[in-house]
């Protein structure tokens, strides 16, 4: 039987890992296209024969990206990764089967982690911080309030800016905590003023 070599990658569309086995003789014949079921991406692969280069659609950043590597460190041994330059982590790897199986299962398990963690951190983890900090020393000396009359309000920290919501009222006001000039622009009031509704 024919020797193959396994291609997985992460789809950026559809978020699944997409594993298939291209035969030697194959990918030394002509480019060969790796497709997701999905149908929304696919992985390229090209040879002059000496070198071969790949389009790797990344389940990382998104983008596609492009790879020189030589026919020796694709066609033997146990495999070789493709890093994602922006995340500096593997997005592809071509190899033996067992081996991209392998780089796969934790490739999704890493995806699917950094996804869930990204709405819980902030644009700014410092900024956030200085302007939490901030609002503490506004309300300690009674400087919220609300057109209603009302005093009494509650908090709401999002990605990028903080919610002061009166709770009598239900009155909002946003105060954005992402850059430098919200920080100096929350440093600059007294007092802060939450819309009636």
């Amino acid at each position: 039987m024919e020797e193959t070599r396994s291609f997985g990658y992460l789809c950026p569309k559809c978020g699944k890992p997409v594993i298939a086995q291209r035969t030697r003789f194959a990918l030394t014949a002509a480019a060969a296209r790796i497709e997701c079921e999905c149908e929304k991406s696919d992985l390229r692969v090209e040879t002059d024969g000496y070198r071969f280069r790949l389009w790797v659609p990344c389940g990382l950043c998104g983008k596609t990206h492009q790879a020189e590597c030589s026919s020796e460190a694709l066609l033997e041994g146990r495999g070789i990764g493709l890093a994602c330059p922006e995340t500096k982590q593997l997005c592809c790897y071509v190899g033996q089967e067992q081996q991209v199986m392998q780089q796969m299962e934790e490739l999704a398990i890493r995806a699917e982690k950094e996804k869930s963690e990204d709405p819980e951190s902030f644009t700014d983890n410092i900024i956030m911080y200085e302007v939490l900090s901030e609002l503490k020393d506004i309300a300690a000396r009674g400087g919220v309030s609300c057109s209603c009359g009302s005093r009494e309000y509650s908090i709401r920290v999002n990605r990028d800016a903080v919610d002061l919501i009166c709770s009598q009222c239900g009155g909002k006001l946003r105060l954005p905590a992402a850059t430098d000039e919200d920080l100096d622009r929350l440093c600059c009031q007294m007092t802060l003023q939450i819309h009636s509704k």
